[in-house]
């Protein structure tokens, strides 16, 4: 995607006056300008020129009285259902922006794209072609925060080509299979491996990191087997830049230890005296579970290292900053102890939280967690490792619900881990419309209804379902009922946003996990089918969940012949017990359908 459209060009203008303006700008570009009547094109060398180019001159360089404008060049037959917005208010959330391209069809993915730039940049996918070129018409140059929006095609390149076909001469077949690693083949699958370390340095000991003509950086790479990448370009001016280091875990502890020992010499030869910590970045979806329950896993750690730990507030979080800061005091030694127990827990989150999701997109046929914003692929210098797919049979033990990425932390981080390689429809055919009782905190019901119902209307639209609050049963109600009508996937992101919600809006303390109690209705009859001969199957409920599952005793059924079962934890502990209690009672009514007479014929038609 390097080959840029270059619109709104003068009569008057050449080839050489291109030139000028991309080497006035510094950006480089690999082949020749073809300038045609009111229109240009060129090739890039690689992504970030293009990029470059775009946000430099599109809608602000003026050539001979007209002012450019410069995008992404996609033939119409390559035009998909992907689009790349740029220059996003860099503080705004994701809420609104969700709230905002949901207007136009349902969204499947939308991830950031790590830019030099200071607005933000994401590439979003909808599901159909239409919703794609109607949000390209209503949203390329509309206004947001006093930000002109700029939309842009990504070309599919799976599109096929124009002309004769690439296997060789018409009616004949290419000779023999394609080599490995031929364009035929397409890219090779990204081999998933660790959760890069990510730390942030004071700006002014990034030289000494790097040493003369970058000796010293090779020299820790080299012993350490580590890829480093120091991003000196974030943040112009900031007081403090990332690192990021993949390896696996003692590869990427030992390439900090000795980043944080040549910042120590640094420190003593420039008599820098202030304390220099270290400092772990690490995606807000993980740092409820590194807290743990009262902060008892935080705690822990600080006991068993001997140092003193601090997390940046959520209240720092905005669209362009999904990270939070830990920062270690103490000793280098025990700063090191340290970042290897953080980044353990961070590891096992990420792992147990893709299991969670591989067996979640198993239980709900069609469920497509692309749009969900679960898992940080799209964070600056995760790389790729971050939006491999889960292996096949990976599986979640108890330990694995310990909380959803929504159940320990807040916004809702847009990054696109798919579950299955073809994205799918919001809903599925078969899925059957469900009716989950929802109980939030009283105090919440303002923050989920939003001004004058917008965000709740938002949330039904994206969801894909119907979505009510309750009136309150008394005067003193501590908890208020949200009526969630939709089918499972509906069902699913509905209930992940409203938990994503709460502890956004600090309804939970940021050493506390969001657990909620939802209600289910299940024939009276099936009852005892959920609870098992001696209460076995609920508690093999319990135990696959980690969820608290009860069906109260001695209820009276309903006018419909139904009662309650009361599921309580934390997201995805929630949304698995909810789905295997709708398996046991889809068991339940195929058993219940008549079984056709054995023996029995079709009738034949008659003939005329």
């Amino acid at each position: 995607m390097n080959k840029l459209y270059i619109g709104n060009v003068s009569a008057e203008a050449s080839e050489e006056d291109f030139e000028t303006i991309f080497e006035q700008w510094k950006i480089p570009h690999s082949g020749p300008f073809l300038v045609k009547t009111g229109y240009a094109f060129v090739d890039c060398p690689d992504e970030k020129a293009a990029m470059k180019a775009i946000d430099v001159l599109s809608g602000k360089v003026e050539l001979h009285g007209k002012v450019l404008e410069v995008e992404h060049s996609v033939p119409k037959r390559q035009r998909s259902c992907k689009l790349q917005i740029r220059n996003i208010p860099p503080h705004m959330q994701w809420e609104v922006l969700d709230g905002m391209l949901a207007q136009y069809g349902a969204v499947e993915s939308c991830e950031q794209v790590n830019t030099d730039t200071e607005t933000a940049v994401v590439n979003v996918r909808y599901a159909a072609k239409d919703q794609a070129r109607l949000a390209m018409e209503k949203l390329n140059g509309s206004m947001m925060e006093n930000y002109a929006l700029k939309v842009s095609y990504i070309p599919d390149e799976t599109a096929a080509p124009e002309g004769p076909s690439p296997g060789g001469r018409r009616g004949f077949n290419a000779r023999g299979p394609p080599r490995s690693g031929s364009p035929g083949l397409g890219a090779r699958p990204k081999v998933q491996s660790d959760i890069p370390l990510r730390v942030l340095v004071p700006t002014q000991f990034v030289g000494a990191i790097i040493g003369k003509e970058g000796a010293t950086i090779r020299n820790i790479t080299k012993q350490t087997h580590s890829k480093i990448d120091i991003h000196r370009k974030e943040n112009a001016g900031a007081a403090e830049k990332p690192i990021t280091i993949h390896s696996t875990p003692e590869g990427c502890s030992n390439a900090c230890r000795t980043i944080m020992e040549i910042m120590q010499k640094e420190a003593v030869d420039t008599k820098f005296t202030e304390e220099i910590p270290l400092k772990i970045l690490a995606h807000n979806n993980f740092v409820g579970r590194l807290i743990g329950k009262e902060g008892r896993n935080l705690k822990k750690i600080e006991q068993d290292t001997g140092t003193k730990i601090t997390i940046s507030p959520l209240q720092d979080l905005t669209l362009y900053n999904p990270e939070r800061t830990i920062t270690i005091k103490g000793a280098i030694e025990a700063c090191a102890r340290a970042e290897e127990e953080v980044m353990k827990k961070i590891r096992e989150s990420y792992e147990s939280d893709m299991a969670a999701m591989n067996l979640q997109s198993n239980l709900i046929p069609g469920l497509n967690l692309n749009a969900l914003g679960l898992f940080p692929s799209g964070t600056p210098g995760m790389g790729p490792s971050m939006s491999s797919v889960p292996p096949p049979g990976a599986h979640a033990g108890c330990s694995s619900f310990g909380c959803s990425p929504y159940g320990g932390e807040g916004p809702f981080w847009a990054s696109m881990l798919s579950a299955s390689s073809q994205p799918l429809a919001v809903s599925h055919p078969s899925q059957k419309s469900e009716t989950v009782h929802l109980f939030i905190p009283a105090l919440a019901v303002g923050a989920i209804i939003g001004k004058q119902g917008q965000h709740i209307k938002q949330l039904s639209h994206f969801a894909g379902a119907s979505i009510k609050i309750a009136p309150a049963e008394g005067m003193d109600a501590k908890q208020r009922m949200v009526i969630i009508v939709g089918p499972p996937e509906a069902q699913f992101k509905a209930q992940c946003r409203i938990f994503g919600k709460l502890k956004e809006e600090n309804f939970f303390g940021p050493k506390e996990e969001v657990k909620l109690e939802a209600h289910i209705k299940v024939p009276s009859f099936a009852a005892g089918r959920v609870i098992g001969k001696g209460g076995k199957t609920v508690n093999e409920l319990q135990n696959l969940t980690c969820a608290e599952v009860v069906v109260p005793r001695d209820q009276t059924p309903d006018e419909n012949d139904q009662v309650i079962v009361k599921i309580s934890g934390h997201f995805f502990a929630c949304q698995l017990a909810q789905r295997k209690i709708q398996e046991i009672l889809a068991q339940v009514r195929r058993q219940q359908q008549p079984k056709p007479t054995s023996g029995a014929q079709p009738p034949l038609p008659r003939r005329k």
